[in-house]
């Protein structure tokens, strides 16, 4: 996979997770990040930091994002979240518009 076709995302304790750019493309939020004109440093470099966001919240939201993008044709399916990085994940989840 060419390194334009993947995204880095970048928790707050240094955890890295290399993800499919359309996968975070479920993000609206990362949507806009990456495609926005101009010269964004995150379009750029094709990664992005979150400071407020954990290792093991911001490895749930790129389970999802792939997740979401297998069930999205309307399969029915479950998504597991821990009960305790629920409040976490739903703020990181609000950010991120997804």
């Amino acid at each position: 996979m060419k390194k334009e076709e993947t995204v880095k995302l970048i928790s707050s304790d240094g955890f890295e997770f290399v993800v499919d750019r359309r996968a975070a493309m479920v993000s609206n939020t990362l949507r806009n990040m990456l495609t926005s004109p101009g010269s964004f440093a995150e379009t750029q470099r094709g990664e992005v930091r979150f400071p407020e966001i954990s290792g093991a919240v911001l490895e749930k939201i790129c389970q999802y994002f792939y997740w979401s993008l297998h069930y999205s044709s309307g399969k029915e399916s479950e998504f597991h979240i821990e009960p305790e990085i629920t409040l976490d994940l739903m703020m990181a989840a609000n950010f991120l518009d997804t």
